[in-house]
Formats: structure tokens, C-alpha cells, sequence
């Protein structure tokens, strides 16, 4: 049934494809497709407007137009769909992820790697504190206290073959999945942390893929509920292991 009422219009210009308006539609009303955040159909979006703030480039704004109407069983299905879809093994979700695109790199050939030069640079570990999990650590655990906290997305130190030595020595880490954790309890402990410890400072480490872009996003909204301002670098990686940009913020 058509109704007048209020619903989520997308500036296609404006649109980066960061996906963070995805993370926090409740309703499963958006995804990407061809790099562009879409309304998957008007009957998904409540109006409320919960994905407004998170666009960084204002690509989106509540409108009054006439739509079909809410409807609450129909997103119920629709998220089941989506839950039954991550678990299943495919080349790309319905969502369009680009995270969840199967690839496979070139690798050096033995001959190659015959005629690399060796280097002895040190292997060694340069983990301080355990557990490294973001929902394992409780926000009252001391090695938080005054520490440089490091919060990275549990693949980069796999994509990242230098992980341990240009991002985690001296650094306090925890870990976490902004697609698959719970975003909301991830800000709740972070405001906690934030509130009680003293951070220094805070190097967010992250993939490219527009869903872990939710990991800096937990952050600052964690920041703004603790009403913290802490020095803060963003670093994104590359699926295959390049750094793509590194923004220190002001604090």
C-alpha cells in the first residue's frame, strides 16, 4: 500500500561507497551496488534517519514523499535472509560486499624467490598484552591505563605482512571484526575505555573493503559518548598488503 511518509533519498554524486550507512541501517534497507549505496526497497526503511549521521559526504536525507509503506515482517525476513546468506559459502553475498569477493594473488615462483636477497631483519614478536580480542578485553584491565591503543581489524595482520613492526610495537592492541561483532556493544566498551583509562593515543588499522570502514566509525562514536577528544590516525590496507593512506587527525 502507498503511503505519504518520510524515507531515505541517495545523492548518487555524492555517494563515496563507504558503506557506513549500511552498518547502521537496523533494517537491512541498504547495500552497495556498482560502489553506490542503495535502498534495497521502501518497504525496509523505517524513515528514522539512523544511517544520517554516519555519511561522511551528506549523500543522504530524510524525505517526505509517497512510498510504500513500513512494513516490520518484511524486514524480519529480510534479515534472515541476509544471516542465512553470510553463512553460506559463495563468490559475492546479495549484498555486494566487496569483502566478501573470492580472490587469489600471484605469488613470487621458486626461481624468484631464489634470486630474492636474503635479510635478517628480527622476527620477533612485539605483542605486550593478551588477551587482543575487543570482547575479551574489559575496559578495567591496567595495561590500558595511559597506553597508545592500537584497534585494528582482525585481518590486517594478515594482509599486512609488517604488522608487528610499523604498527603494534609499543602499542596496546585489540582486535575485532566490524561486519560480523556487535558494533554497539564494540562502542559501549570503548566509551568505557575511553572514560576511565587515559588513552594517548589511538591508530586505528583497517581493510579497504568498505565494511570494516565501521571500525573508525566505532571509535568515534565512541570518543563523542565519552566526550574525549584523543590524538588519532587512521591507516587503511589493501588486500594485498599496501598501505593505502595514512590521516592523522587533531585531537
Amino acid at each position: 500500500m502507498k503511503v505519504s511518509r518520510k524515507i531515505i533519498e541517495i545523492d548518487e554524486e555524492l555517494c563515496n561507497g563507504c558503506g557506513d550507512c549500511i552498518i547502521t541501517c537496523a533494517e537491512g534497507a541498504l547495500e552497495l551496488v556498482d560502489g553506490k549505496a542503495r535502498l534495497v526497497g521502501e518497504k525496509y526503511c523505517d524513515g528514522l534517519g539512523a544511517c544520517l549521521g554516519e555519511c561522511p559526504t551528506g549523500a543522504l536525507q530524510v524525505i517526505d514523499r509517497v512510498v510504500d509503506d513500513f512494513d516490520e515482517i518484511a524486514v524480519e525476513h529480510r534479515l534472515e535472509e541476509l544471516k542465512n546468506a553470510e553463512g553460506k559459502s559463495q563468490d559475492t553475498l546479495p549484498c555486494g560486499c566487496p569483502s566478501t569477493q573470492i580472490r587469489t594473488f600471484a605469488q613470487p615462483s621458486a626461481c624468484q624467490k631464489a634470486n630474492t636477497p636474503v635479510t635478517h631483519s628480527s622476527v620477533d614478536s612485539t605483542l605486550s598484552t593478551w588477551p587482543v580480542q575487543i570482547r575479551l578485553v574489559p575496559p578495567t584491565a591496567p595495561f590500558l591505563k595511559n597506553a597508545d591503543l592500537l584497534v585494528a581489524a582482525d585481518c590486517t595482520p594478515v594482509a599486512y605482512p609488517a604488522f608487528h613492526r610499523d604498527f603494534l610495537e609499543g602499542k596496546v592492541v585489540m582486535v575485532g571484526c566490524p561486519k560480523f561483532d556487535d558494533v554497539q556493544s564494540y562502542i559501549e566498551k570503548f566509551t568505557e575505555i575511553f572514560k576511565s583509562a587515559h588513552i594517548r593515543s589511538v591508530t586505528t588499522v583497517f581493510m579497504e573493503v568498505p565494511c570494516c570502514h565501521g571500525l573508525p566509525f566505532i571509535v568515534k562514536k565512541a570518543m563523542e559518548a565519552a566526550g574525549k577528544s584523543i590524538p588519532l590516525e587512521h591507516v587503511i590496507i589493501g588486500v594485498q598488503g599496501q598501505i593505502m593512506s595514512r590521516e592523522k587527525l587533531v585531537a
